[in-house]
């Protein structure tokens, strides 16, 4: 055939479409009747063109993703042990969550840490163990997941006051590299819409921006959780690599590239029929890869109730491993460009976004609202919103609040507290709290097991 099948067919414009449709609906609303409002401002259309690509260009990863391991370091041979272990059977990359110094040489050892991506994810902050520990890695492929702001954020305080967290970041940035972490994880697992998320991350960022005039900003890079609305979550990923490079251009800063880690989300885990978990984690981590996330660590099915375990993490694992070698998305983050529909939800969550950062920024900056309280309670807000729309069963979690299996008995499985944890210390503000959806039903159904 010397022509494509649809050179014999002239081509329609979106009005031709539009007044087709109108036709058909036979007098209702076209506006209210097939137009979708989301709560992040988003209008979702019954049909998309050509006419609805942006032709931005959007800068994703040069590579496919890293599949990376989580490994808690409790004693230094065994977090190496572990470590091995995953690389050996199909990890490429290692996230090192630690509350206290350690033997970095015992945890490290036999690891090509020239080739893998390391993450450290400390629950502490000591300058100069940080930079010891970055120069024995020596490595563009080391990052460090430091986020003074962040524990603040999820705390109420900082890690020992606002003057001494500050002198020591600034010692860790003049001294390591890829060294600050923001934690837009955190807004997601509280509860945040999607908009929400990205400009309270963006503005997030604009405080370490502004701290050090513009200059580091190639030290930073980004954590992000991932839930269940597919192609939004595709869109968010790639939304927030335009804010960020737009940013990026008021400070005059080219050439800088986005690094984004991505996590399933908890928040929308389940401690009842828990198998649901994995239909879950790979549905967010498809999102996470065509999202074009640099690294992916994928939750376990059973992460809020069990202890780490070898069996969890190597489904976990292995999940990411049937994406990126048998579903052949190993390459997968160009796949959305072009996509109509991905494209529109893309910009209308980048301008929503970038006209919340404008709000926070003229209002004294995304600190200064946190201190008030007031990023707190628009979180809040939009939880609550969406625990009515749990409640209701207009978000529905299989196997919680539909399909319930009243059979289903989990109190005897109990290894780990899954809700959350009340705390009775005095903090500077109010603390940004994960929460997951199913808490209260999981508490109600456990009390009348």
């Amino acid at each position: 055939m010397s022509n494509f099948l649809f050179d014999e067919f002239n081509p329609l414009p979106a009005k031709a479409w539009k007044q087709k449709i109108q036709v058909d609906l036979k007098g209702a609303d076209y506006n209210e009747t097939l137009l979708w409002h989301t709560d992040e401002g988003v209008i979702v259309k019954p049909f998309y063109t050509k006419e609805d690509r942006k032709n931005t260009k959007i800068k994703v990863p040069k590579k496919g993703f890293n599949i990376c391991q989580a490994i808690f370091i409790d004693d230094e041979k065994i977090a190496n042990s572990l470590a091995i272990d995953a690389l050996q059977r199909g990890a490429n990359s290692i996230q090192f969550k630690a509350t206290k110094t350690f033997d970095y040489k015992t945890v490290l050892n036999s690891i090509d840490i020239e080739n893998t991506s390391i993450y450290f994810n400390f629950s502490f902050l000591n300058a100069d163990f940080q930079i010891e520990l970055a120069n024995f890695c020596s490595s563009q492929n080391t990052f460090f997941q430091t986020d003074i702001i962040g524990n603040l954020a999820e705390q109420g305080n900082w890690f020992t006051n606002l003057k001494a967290d500050h002198n020591q970041l600034e010692k860790i940035v003049e001294n390591t590299d890829n060294c600050i972490s923001i934690s837009g994880d955190l807004y997601q697992n509280a509860g945040a819409n999607i908009t929400q998320q990205l400009a309270y991350t963006l503005a997030h960022a604009n405080e370490y921006l502004n701290h050090f005039r513009g200059y580091f900003a190639d030290k930073i890079h980004f954590n992000f959780a991932v839930g269940s609305n597919y192609f939004f979550e595709i869109a968010k990923l790639r939304a927030f690599r335009i804010l960020w490079e737009s940013l990026l251009n008021e400070y005059a800063i080219k050439d800088v590239e986005t690094h984004i880690f991505t996590q399933p989300s908890l928040r929308n885990k389940t401690l009842y029929d828990y198998n649901v978990n994995m239909l879950r984690t790979t549905s967010e981590s498809m999102s996470a890869i065509l999202g074009g996330s640099n690294t992916i660590s994928n939750v376990s099915y059973d992460e809020i109730y069990h202890k780490s375990n070898e069996f969890g993490e190597r489904i976990a694992r292995n999940q990411l491993l049937i994406l990126q070698q048998e579903s052949y998305l190993s390459e997968a983050q160009n796949f959305a460009d072009g996509a109509y529909y991905i494209d529109s939800i893309t910009h209308q969550l980048a301008q929503n976004a970038l006209t919340l950062f404008k709000l926070i920024e003229k209002s004294g900056g995304f600190l200064k609202q946190l201190k008030a309280g007031i990023i707190q309670k628009k979180i809040n807000e939009s939880a609550a919103k969406e625990e009515e729309k749990f409640n209701a069963k207009e978000i529905v979690l299989l196997g919680t609040n539909l399909q319930v299996n009243s059979t289903d008995e989990m109190k005897s499985e109990l290894e780990l507290y899954p809700f959350i944890k009340q705390r009775h210390i005095k903090t500077l503000i109010t603390p940004i709290v994960r929460k997951r959806l199913s808490e209260t039903v999981e508490k109600q159904r456990l009390d009348n097991e």
